[in-house]
């Protein structure tokens, strides 16, 4: 009685286990492979021993081949980083030199059109359109003045160099622009050197 119900119950699991491979079959699966229950390693002969001391070894080579291979794609990684972060410095103006470079040959003009014996007032215009195509440029690069003359004095944008008596404006305003300030993509680069009001003593 006992035997025919073992009989039994190993019948149904071996109908599990075909049904198993089947779906694992129509899904593309490969059938996992029954783990053999591994001996404990104080029940293990002296040859099991050294079979599993050697397939330690074999994979701790392995693995150290794996390190090895992986630091040095880590330093090549770094080295090409290296190498486009410079080549990146190098060129990082070339667009805006590019831009400029019509303006040194507006310069060169102007200089030979002197020397040819022209007007003043000639080489005078010459220069001032020179001058504004420069602008122009640096404008679209994100150049900007900071505004000044009738201004507030701003420490954050001007550099006071003197004071002047004006009872025409309030004390504290900018009356005279020495030297041009400006922002690049709105961050200060140069303030303004300028001289600001005063009341009279």
């Amino acid at each position: 009685m006992v035997q025919a119900v073992m009989e039994k119950e190993e019948q149904k699991v071996k109908e599990v286990s075909l049904e198993e491979s089947r779906e694992q079959a129509e899904e593309g699966l490969e059938p996992e492979p029954r783990k053999e229950k591994e001996t404990p390693l104080e029940k293990m002969t002296k040859a099991e021993l050294l079979e599993k001391v050697k397939e330690a070894q074999e994979l701790e080579e392995k693995n150290f081949d794996l390190y090895l291979r992986s630091q040095a794609e880590i330093e090549n990684v770094k080295k090409r980083a290296q190498k486009e972060k410079t080549e990146l410095a190098k060129f990082s103006n070339e667009s805006l030199i590019k831009q400029l470079l019509p303006v040194a040959d507006s310069l060169e003009k102007a200089i030979a059109h002197s020397e040819e014996g022209n007007s003043i007032d000639a080489l005078r215009e010459g220069v001032k359109l020179t001058l504004k195509g420069l602008m122009d440029t640096l404008k679209r690069a994100g150049l900007e003045e900071v505004k000044s003359v009738d201004e507030p004095f701003d420490p954050n944008f001007h550099e006071a160099v003197s004071e002047q008596e004006d009872s025409s404006v309030k004390p504290g305003t900018v009356t005279k622009e020495l030297q041009k300030g400006y922002l690049l993509n709105e961050r200060l680069i140069r303030p303004s050197m300028v001289v600001i009001s005063k009341n009279k003593a």
